[in-house]
Protein backbone atom coordinates (compact mmCIF):
# COMPACT_ATOMS: atom_id res chain seq x y z
CA UNK A 1 0.00 0.00 0.00
CA UNK A 2 1.94 3.37 -0.74
CA UNK A 3 1.87 6.30 0.98
CA UNK A 4 -0.35 9.63 0.48
CA UNK A 5 1.52 12.04 -1.38
CA UNK A 6 2.71 14.83 0.62
CA UNK A 7 3.00 18.18 -1.25
CA UNK A 8 3.14 22.38 -0.23
CA UNK A 9 1.99 24.16 -2.68
CA UNK A 10 3.12 28.23 -2.14
CA UNK A 11 1.04 30.98 -3.28
CA UNK A 12 1.25 34.23 -2.06
CA UNK A 13 -2.10 35.66 -1.93
CA UNK A 14 -5.86 34.52 -3.07
CA UNK A 15 -8.39 36.41 -4.87
CA UNK A 16 -11.32 35.00 -6.05
CA UNK A 17 -10.82 37.19 -9.09
CA UNK A 18 -7.33 36.07 -9.99
CA UNK A 19 -6.68 33.38 -12.29
CA UNK A 20 -3.71 32.13 -11.10
CA UNK A 21 -5.39 31.91 -7.80
CA UNK A 22 -8.29 29.96 -9.37
CA UNK A 23 -6.12 27.25 -10.79
CA UNK A 24 -4.19 26.77 -7.15
CA UNK A 25 -7.83 26.35 -5.88
CA UNK A 26 -8.91 23.64 -8.72
CA UNK A 27 -5.76 21.89 -8.48
CA UNK A 28 -5.89 21.42 -5.17
CA UNK A 29 -9.52 20.10 -5.21
CA UNK A 30 -8.51 17.54 -7.87
CA UNK A 31 -5.03 16.42 -6.52
CA UNK A 32 -7.15 15.93 -2.99
CA UNK A 33 -9.56 13.78 -4.77
CA UNK A 34 -7.29 11.65 -5.97
CA UNK A 35 -5.82 11.24 -2.27
CA UNK A 36 -2.75 13.96 -2.39
CA UNK A 37 -2.18 15.60 0.99
CA UNK A 38 -1.78 19.06 0.22
CA UNK A 39 -0.73 21.72 2.72
CA UNK A 40 -1.25 25.53 0.96
CA UNK A 41 1.25 28.19 2.32
CA UNK A 42 0.40 31.61 1.81
CA UNK A 43 -0.54 34.97 3.41
CA UNK A 44 -4.03 34.50 3.19
CA UNK A 45 -6.20 32.07 1.49
CA UNK A 46 -10.16 32.70 1.25
CA UNK A 47 -10.65 28.81 -0.07
CA UNK A 48 -11.17 27.50 3.44
CA UNK A 49 -9.39 24.14 4.54
CA UNK A 50 -5.46 24.29 6.06
CA UNK A 51 -3.11 26.34 5.35
CA UNK A 52 0.65 27.19 6.69
CA UNK A 53 0.17 31.51 6.64
CA UNK A 54 3.38 33.81 6.27
CA UNK A 55 2.48 36.71 6.76
CA UNK A 56 5.15 39.19 8.16
CA UNK A 57 4.75 43.02 8.14
CA UNK A 58 5.77 45.16 4.62
CA UNK A 59 5.62 48.34 3.16
CA UNK A 60 5.89 47.81 -0.93
CA UNK A 61 5.65 45.01 -3.32
CA UNK A 62 9.17 44.73 -3.08
CA UNK A 63 9.15 43.94 0.74
CA UNK A 64 6.15 42.31 0.30
CA UNK A 65 7.33 39.54 -2.00
CA UNK A 66 10.87 39.19 -0.32
CA UNK A 67 9.07 38.77 3.24
CA UNK A 68 7.04 36.34 2.06
CA UNK A 69 9.78 34.41 0.37
CA UNK A 70 11.98 34.47 3.19
CA UNK A 71 9.29 33.50 5.58
CA UNK A 72 8.35 30.53 3.49
CA UNK A 73 11.77 28.93 3.29
CA UNK A 74 12.11 29.10 6.80
CA UNK A 75 8.86 27.63 7.10
CA UNK A 76 9.04 24.78 5.15
CA UNK A 77 12.47 23.77 6.70
CA UNK A 78 10.39 22.92 9.81
CA UNK A 79 8.63 20.83 8.15
CA UNK A 80 8.53 17.60 6.29
CA UNK A 81 6.73 17.34 2.35
CA UNK A 82 7.82 14.92 -0.30
CA UNK A 83 7.83 17.70 -2.46
CA UNK A 84 7.03 21.64 -2.69
CA UNK A 85 5.60 23.00 -5.90
CA UNK A 86 5.33 27.20 -5.73
CA UNK A 87 3.29 29.25 -7.97
CA UNK A 88 5.88 32.18 -6.95
CA UNK A 89 9.68 32.92 -7.91
CA UNK A 90 11.14 31.41 -4.27
CA UNK A 91 13.82 29.37 -4.71
CA UNK A 92 13.60 26.76 -2.13
CA UNK A 93 11.02 24.53 -4.04
CA UNK A 94 11.32 21.26 -5.78
CA UNK A 95 8.96 22.10 -8.26
CA UNK A 96 8.39 25.95 -10.06
CA UNK A 97 4.75 26.39 -11.97
CA UNK A 98 5.77 29.15 -14.18
CA UNK A 99 2.10 30.57 -14.50
CA UNK A 100 2.96 34.34 -14.01
CA UNK A 101 5.19 33.85 -16.99
CA UNK A 102 8.98 35.26 -17.37
CA UNK A 103 9.32 38.49 -16.13
CA UNK A 104 12.36 39.44 -18.70
CA UNK A 105 9.87 38.79 -21.28
CA UNK A 106 6.88 40.59 -19.52
CA UNK A 107 9.00 43.56 -19.43
CA UNK A 108 9.81 42.99 -22.98
CA UNK A 109 6.69 43.31 -24.22
CA UNK A 110 5.74 46.02 -22.41
CA UNK A 111 8.20 48.12 -23.55
CA UNK A 112 6.55 48.17 -27.06
CA UNK A 113 3.58 50.37 -25.46
CA UNK A 114 6.13 52.87 -23.44
CA UNK A 115 8.28 55.69 -24.32
CA UNK A 116 11.62 55.90 -23.95
CA UNK A 117 11.78 57.45 -20.46
CA UNK A 118 8.98 55.25 -19.04
CA UNK A 119 11.06 51.75 -20.46
CA UNK A 120 14.11 53.31 -18.22
CA UNK A 121 11.92 53.99 -15.29
CA UNK A 122 10.41 50.23 -15.80
CA UNK A 123 14.22 48.87 -15.93
CA UNK A 124 15.41 50.82 -13.08
CA UNK A 125 12.79 50.30 -11.01
CA UNK A 126 13.42 48.13 -7.80
CA UNK A 127 10.83 45.53 -7.71
CA UNK A 128 11.75 45.24 -11.00
CA UNK A 129 15.52 44.50 -10.28
CA UNK A 130 14.18 42.21 -7.48
CA UNK A 131 11.77 40.26 -9.22
CA UNK A 132 14.17 39.38 -12.35
CA UNK A 133 17.63 38.72 -9.55
CA UNK A 134 14.68 36.30 -7.50
CA UNK A 135 13.68 34.37 -11.05
CA UNK A 136 17.65 33.95 -11.74
CA UNK A 137 18.23 32.37 -8.26
CA UNK A 138 15.05 30.28 -8.75
CA UNK A 139 16.08 29.02 -11.99
CA UNK A 140 19.52 28.00 -10.90
CA UNK A 141 18.57 26.63 -7.90
CA UNK A 142 20.07 22.93 -7.22
CA UNK A 143 16.71 22.07 -5.11
CA UNK A 144 14.63 22.86 -8.63
CA UNK A 145 13.77 19.34 -10.16
CA UNK A 146 11.06 20.29 -12.23
CA UNK A 147 9.38 23.26 -13.63
CA UNK A 148 5.51 23.34 -14.59
CA UNK A 149 5.37 24.92 -18.38
CA UNK A 150 1.18 25.58 -18.92
CA UNK A 151 2.19 25.96 -22.55
CA UNK A 152 5.06 25.45 -25.11
CA UNK A 153 5.54 29.45 -25.56
CA UNK A 154 6.49 29.02 -21.84
CA UNK A 155 9.14 26.26 -22.17
CA UNK A 156 10.99 27.90 -24.81
CA UNK A 157 11.48 31.43 -23.04
CA UNK A 158 12.33 29.51 -19.87
CA UNK A 159 15.19 28.10 -22.32
CA UNK A 160 15.71 30.90 -24.39
CA UNK A 161 16.18 32.75 -20.65
CA UNK A 162 18.13 30.59 -18.62
CA UNK A 163 19.59 27.75 -20.24
CA UNK A 164 17.34 25.50 -18.27
CA UNK A 165 17.63 21.77 -18.83
CA UNK A 166 14.42 20.46 -21.24
CA UNK A 167 14.07 17.70 -19.16
CA UNK A 168 13.76 19.82 -16.16
CA UNK A 169 10.79 21.81 -18.22
CA UNK A 170 6.68 19.82 -18.40
CA UNK A 171 4.00 21.45 -20.46
CA UNK A 172 1.18 20.54 -18.64
CA UNK A 173 -1.49 22.84 -19.72
CA UNK A 174 -4.22 24.23 -17.16
CA UNK A 175 -7.80 22.12 -16.50
CA UNK A 176 -10.95 23.52 -16.80
CA UNK A 177 -14.09 22.22 -15.13
CA UNK A 178 -16.36 20.86 -18.23
CA UNK A 179 -19.49 20.37 -16.33
CA UNK A 180 -19.61 24.13 -14.98
CA UNK A 181 -18.61 25.72 -18.20
CA UNK A 182 -20.32 24.67 -20.70
CA UNK A 183 -22.57 25.90 -23.64
CA UNK A 184 -25.76 25.37 -22.04
CA UNK A 185 -24.96 28.32 -20.40
CA UNK A 186 -25.96 30.65 -23.02
CA UNK A 187 -29.97 29.06 -22.60
CA UNK A 188 -29.64 29.69 -18.66
CA UNK A 189 -28.14 33.17 -19.23
CA UNK A 190 -27.50 34.92 -22.44
CA UNK A 191 -31.41 36.85 -22.56
CA UNK A 192 -31.12 37.83 -19.05
CA UNK A 193 -28.08 39.29 -18.66
CA UNK A 194 -28.31 41.21 -22.19
CA UNK A 195 -31.77 42.45 -20.88
CA UNK A 196 -30.24 43.64 -17.63
CA UNK A 197 -27.54 45.32 -19.80
CA UNK A 198 -29.39 46.75 -22.69
CA UNK A 199 -27.64 44.89 -25.36
CA UNK A 200 -29.46 43.59 -28.04
CA UNK A 201 -30.70 39.56 -28.69
CA UNK A 202 -29.20 39.43 -32.27
CA UNK A 203 -26.36 42.05 -31.75
CA UNK A 204 -22.78 40.24 -31.31
CA UNK A 205 -21.54 40.73 -28.22
CA UNK A 206 -17.70 40.24 -27.48
CA UNK A 207 -16.60 39.45 -24.18
CA UNK A 208 -13.07 40.84 -22.04
CA UNK A 209 -12.14 39.10 -18.73
CA UNK A 210 -9.13 40.34 -17.13
CA UNK A 211 -7.83 42.11 -14.56
CA UNK A 212 -4.94 44.60 -15.13
CA UNK A 213 -6.55 46.29 -18.98
CA UNK A 214 -2.69 47.39 -20.01
CA UNK A 215 -1.40 43.72 -19.74
CA UNK A 216 -4.79 42.18 -21.24
CA UNK A 217 -4.71 44.78 -24.27
CA UNK A 218 -8.61 46.34 -23.34
CA UNK A 219 -7.55 49.46 -25.02
CA UNK A 220 -7.00 47.53 -28.50
CA UNK A 221 -10.14 45.66 -27.89
CA UNK A 222 -11.72 49.04 -27.68
CA UNK A 223 -10.14 50.48 -30.44
CA UNK A 224 -10.87 47.87 -32.77
CA UNK A 225 -14.39 46.93 -31.53
CA UNK A 226 -16.41 46.61 -35.43
CA UNK A 227 -19.79 48.94 -35.78
CA UNK A 228 -22.73 47.71 -34.09
CA UNK A 229 -20.92 45.46 -32.22
CA UNK A 230 -20.81 45.25 -28.22
CA UNK A 231 -18.47 45.05 -25.96
CA UNK A 232 -18.32 43.41 -22.16
CA UNK A 233 -15.76 43.93 -19.42
CA UNK A 234 -15.03 42.26 -16.78
CA UNK A 235 -12.39 42.81 -14.52
CA UNK A 236 -10.60 45.34 -12.16
CA UNK A 237 -7.92 47.91 -13.36
CA UNK A 238 -6.30 50.71 -11.34
CA UNK A 239 -7.05 53.30 -14.16
CA UNK A 240 -10.40 52.06 -14.97
CA UNK A 241 -11.68 55.58 -15.44
CA UNK A 242 -9.45 55.96 -18.27
CA UNK A 243 -10.51 53.51 -20.33
CA UNK A 244 -14.57 54.65 -19.93
CA UNK A 245 -12.63 58.06 -21.45
CA UNK A 246 -11.20 56.22 -23.93
CA UNK A 247 -14.30 54.55 -25.18
CA UNK A 248 -15.99 57.63 -25.06
CA UNK A 249 -13.18 59.30 -27.11
CA UNK A 250 -13.98 56.22 -29.62
CA UNK A 251 -17.69 57.17 -29.61
CA UNK A 252 -18.61 53.61 -28.43
CA UNK A 253 -19.46 54.16 -24.70
CA UNK A 254 -23.29 53.43 -25.65
CA UNK A 255 -21.73 49.78 -26.79
CA UNK A 256 -18.86 48.55 -24.21
CA UNK A 257 -20.19 47.66 -20.63
CA UNK A 258 -17.43 47.56 -18.15
CA UNK A 259 -19.03 45.64 -15.39
CA UNK A 260 -16.05 45.62 -12.82
CA UNK A 261 -14.82 42.42 -11.48
CA UNK A 262 -17.12 39.76 -11.14
CA UNK A 263 -16.45 36.86 -8.94
CA UNK A 264 -19.11 35.07 -10.91
CA UNK A 265 -17.89 34.97 -14.29
CA UNK A 266 -19.89 31.90 -16.43
CA UNK A 267 -23.38 34.38 -16.74
CA UNK A 268 -21.36 36.19 -18.94
CA UNK A 269 -19.74 33.35 -20.63
CA UNK A 270 -23.61 32.65 -21.80
CA UNK A 271 -24.52 36.28 -22.92
CA UNK A 272 -21.63 36.78 -25.08
CA UNK A 273 -20.53 35.31 -28.60
CA UNK A 274 -16.97 35.52 -28.09
CA UNK A 275 -14.02 36.14 -26.08
CA UNK A 276 -11.67 38.70 -26.86
CA UNK A 277 -8.20 39.30 -25.54
CA UNK A 278 -5.45 40.85 -27.33
CA UNK A 279 -3.35 40.82 -24.34
CA UNK A 280 0.39 42.07 -24.31
CA UNK A 281 1.93 38.84 -22.45
CA UNK A 282 0.15 36.06 -20.94
CA UNK A 283 1.64 32.55 -20.47
CA UNK A 284 -1.79 30.52 -20.50
CA UNK A 285 -5.35 32.72 -19.23
CA UNK A 286 -7.66 30.78 -18.05
CA UNK A 287 -10.11 32.71 -19.42
CA UNK A 288 -9.56 30.89 -22.33
CA UNK A 289 -9.97 27.71 -21.50
CA UNK A 290 -13.18 28.85 -20.05
CA UNK A 291 -14.25 30.50 -22.99
CA UNK A 292 -13.38 27.27 -25.15
CA UNK A 293 -15.17 24.94 -22.94
CA UNK A 294 -18.74 27.26 -23.00
CA UNK A 295 -18.20 27.23 -26.82
CA UNK A 296 -17.03 30.83 -27.48
CA UNK A 297 -14.38 31.64 -30.11
CA UNK A 298 -11.08 33.13 -29.25
CA UNK A 299 -9.89 35.73 -29.92
CA UNK A 300 -6.22 36.24 -28.75
CA UNK A 301 -2.35 37.51 -30.10
CA UNK A 302 1.23 36.00 -30.74
CA UNK A 303 2.24 36.24 -27.22
CA UNK A 304 -0.85 34.32 -25.66
CA UNK A 305 0.19 30.61 -24.86
CA UNK A 306 -3.24 29.71 -25.46
CA UNK A 307 -2.70 30.93 -29.20
CA UNK A 308 -0.88 27.90 -29.91
CA UNK A 309 -4.42 25.44 -29.66
CA UNK A 310 -6.39 27.68 -31.63
CA UNK A 311 -6.19 26.40 -35.02
CA UNK A 312 -9.64 25.98 -35.51
CA UNK A 313 -11.24 27.34 -32.49
CA UNK A 314 -10.00 30.89 -32.57
CA UNK A 315 -7.85 33.39 -34.49
CA UNK A 316 -4.96 34.97 -33.71
CA UNK A 317 -3.10 39.00 -34.30
CA UNK A 318 -0.17 40.64 -32.65
CA UNK A 319 -1.25 42.66 -29.56
CA UNK A 320 -0.71 46.33 -31.48
CA UNK A 321 -1.93 45.20 -34.56
CA UNK A 322 -5.34 47.25 -34.41
CA UNK A 323 -6.60 46.44 -37.72
CA UNK A 324 -5.45 42.69 -37.96
CA UNK A 325 -7.80 42.77 -34.45
CA UNK A 326 -10.40 45.04 -35.72
CA UNK A 327 -10.76 42.16 -38.94
CA UNK A 328 -10.77 39.05 -36.55
CA UNK A 329 -13.35 41.06 -34.67
CA UNK A 330 -15.38 41.36 -37.85
CA UNK A 331 -15.06 38.06 -39.24
CA UNK A 332 -17.01 36.43 -35.98
CA UNK A 333 -19.68 38.72 -37.05
CA UNK A 334 -21.00 36.25 -39.44
CA UNK A 335 -23.31 33.90 -36.76
CA UNK A 336 -22.59 30.46 -39.07
CA UNK A 337 -18.67 30.95 -38.60
CA UNK A 338 -19.13 32.05 -35.54
CA UNK A 339 -21.38 28.59 -34.72
CA UNK A 340 -18.14 26.64 -36.85
CA UNK A 341 -15.67 27.78 -34.59
CA UNK A 342 -17.52 27.44 -31.41
CA UNK A 343 -17.91 23.68 -32.10
CA UNK A 344 -14.93 22.98 -32.61
CA UNK A 345 -14.04 25.22 -29.40
CA UNK A 346 -15.98 23.18 -27.39
CA UNK A 347 -14.34 19.80 -28.72
CA UNK A 348 -10.76 21.12 -28.07
CA UNK A 349 -11.67 22.41 -24.39
CA UNK A 350 -12.57 18.84 -23.83
CA UNK A 351 -9.14 17.11 -23.84
CA UNK A 352 -8.77 19.61 -21.06
CA UNK A 353 -10.67 18.88 -18.12
CA UNK A 354 -9.43 18.78 -14.56
CA UNK A 355 -9.04 14.71 -14.16
CA UNK A 356 -6.38 15.42 -16.97
CA UNK A 357 -4.45 18.29 -15.41
CA UNK A 358 -4.45 16.10 -12.18
CA UNK A 359 -3.75 13.41 -13.85
CA UNK A 360 -0.52 14.58 -15.69
CA UNK A 361 0.63 16.85 -12.75
CA UNK A 362 0.32 13.41 -10.43
CA UNK A 363 2.37 11.41 -12.96
CA UNK A 364 5.14 14.22 -12.81
CA UNK A 365 5.31 13.60 -9.04
CA UNK A 366 5.26 10.14 -9.21
CA UNK A 367 8.22 10.43 -11.90
CA UNK A 368 9.62 12.98 -9.05
CA UNK A 369 9.43 10.62 -6.23
CA UNK A 370 8.76 7.25 -7.18
CA UNK A 371 7.58 5.77 -4.24
CA UNK A 372 5.34 8.65 -3.39
CA UNK A 373 1.80 6.94 -3.96
CA UNK A 374 -1.91 8.42 -3.76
Amino acid sequence: MTTPLKLALIRQRYTPFGGAERFVSRAMDALKAQGASITLVTREWEGGGGALICNPFYLGSLWRDWSFARCVCRTLARHNFDLVQSHERIACCDIYRAGDGVHREWLAQRSRVLGPFSRLGVWLNPYHRYTLAAERRLFASPQLKAVICNSRMMKAEIVRHFGVAEKKLHVIYSGVDLDAFHPHLKDLHRQPIRTQLGIPEHATLFLFVGSGFERKGLAAALRALPPAAYLAVVGHDRRARYYSRLAKQLGIADRVRFLGPQQEVKPYYGAADALVLPTLYDPFPNVALEALACGLPVITSTHCGAAELLAHAGLVVDALDTSALGAAMTTLLDKNHRAALGEQARRLASEYGMQTMADNLLRLYGELMPRAGV
